[in-house]
């Protein structure tokens, strides 16, 4: 693939801020940024349906969640909106300051005092009234760090040494710290970003496959070496040798998603959010909204990530350098692996792992990580060009 290398003045980020963004709107700018606020308004509509109740039963307002979903919402918007008026390239020079950060939250998270345990799992920080996932910002800092690794070693050394092991050695450290949450399916996520940023800087596939196949093993392992996750495999192969324990969630997905039929039983109609299907408003979003607005309404949704998915590697395709390529295929492959999982995990075909569906489920901390993720990919979008 031709790679172009425009040169672009090197400015710093507030100067970027205060100056026009860089390149100019193209379709896949538009394409992409009307898929995302999509999926944004839908998201509030369904955490709107769900918390209502949710928080009815704890004896809170119900528009308690909606409130700090809009809030985070906004946020999470204008973050955007700031992101993508810097040139894309800046983020570079960045990127080992992030993944440092992000480094040091990840080992604060398994503190006592520091870190706050939920349901047997570490994986929050509070700042007041505000909580915040450093395994969120870690997708960021793996995409935001192998894109400038690649970027600067691929292509001009053969040797693994300086290409792959790097990035796989940052992967595996990140994964392990969230391994040790724990958190499997983040884990994977962050695994798969690697993965596609070294598939996308053209390292060569023999030694890629070999270090898959290996992660691939290790991941399985680490599922059937824990107890829970053991269950939840054996649950996934059939939810009915435990109808009222680990095939619980499963089987109740199931019922709303039939309930739901071609067109729904109505916006704010569901039956399962009533107390029947545990973490609906942040796993299992998927399964109301299915429910509410039928097969037609989740099918639109499918259709809006798949759009993300394609939109996102042909702005890859199209990107002039090798950093804003490998970066972008970073970005789309975080979200559209995150949405396959969850949505697979919703219908049975994966085992539940406590992935959030991308724009929708119910959480700040990821919706401000994903829509920071994607205003650098529209700024990229807004630089790209068409071979000769």
């Amino acid at each position: 693939m031709t790679t172009f290398a425009p040169q672009i003045p090197r400015r710093g980020l507030v100067a970027a801020l205060r100056s026009a963004p860089a390149g100019q709107a193209t379709m896949s700018f538009y394409v992409l940024f009307g898929m995302v606020l999509t999926l944004n308004a839908i998201g509030l509509v369904m955490v709107l349906s769900v918390s209502s109740v949710t928080n009815h039963y704890v004896g809170q307002s119900t528009w308690y969640t909606f409130q700090r979903q809009l809030v985070w919402s906004v946020g999470a918007l204008l973050a955007l909106i700031l992101v993508m008026r810097v040139d894309y390239r800046q983020w570079q020079k960045y990127s080992k300051a992030v993944l440092t950060f992000t480094g040091l939250l990840l080992v604060a998270v398994l503190i006592p005092g520091i870190g706050t345990t939920a349901n047997g799992a570490s994986r929050w920080i509070y700042f007041g009234p505000i909580s915040f996932q450093p395994s969120e910002l870690a997708k960021l800092a793996m995409a935001l760090f192998a894109a400038a690794w690649l970027a600067d070693k691929a292509g001009k050394e053969r040797n693994t040494r300086t290409t792959i092991r790097p990035v796989l050695v940052v992967c595996s450290l990140m994964s392990g710290l969230i391994l040790l949450q724990p958190n499997l399916g983040t884990a994977v996520i962050i695994a798969m970003i690697a993965f596609a940023a070294l598939f996308m800087a053209g390292v060569p596939l023999l030694p890629l496959t070999g270090w898959s196949l290996i992660s691939g093993a290790a991941a399985a392992l680490a599922a059937w070496g824990s107890g829970y996750r053991r269950d939840r495999l054996t649950a996934m192969l059939d939810p009915w040798s435990d109808p009222l324990d680990t095939g619980w969630q499963t089987i109740q997905s199931w019922v709303g998603i039939a309930s739901g039929g071609a067109s729904g039983v109505g916006l704010g109609e569901s039956r399962i959010k009533w107390g029947f299907l545990p973490e609906a408003q942040t796993d299992f979003i998927f399964a109301v909204l299915a429910e509410e607005m039928g097969w037609l309404g989740a099918m639109f949704v499918i259709g809006l990530f798949t759009g993300f998915v394609v939109c996102g590697m042909w702005i890859a395709l199209h990107t002039p350098d090798r950093f804003g390529q490998v970066l972008a295929t970073g970005i789309t492959v975080w979200v559209g692996a995150q949405a396959f999982v969850n949505i697979a995990a919703v219908v049975g075909v994966l085992p539940i792992t406590g992935v959030p569906l991308p724009f929708l489920s119910v959480g700040g901390s990821a919706l401000l990580t994903s829509m920071i993720a994607t205003g650098i990919l529209l700024n990229i979008a807004r630089q790209t060009r068409v071979e000769p």
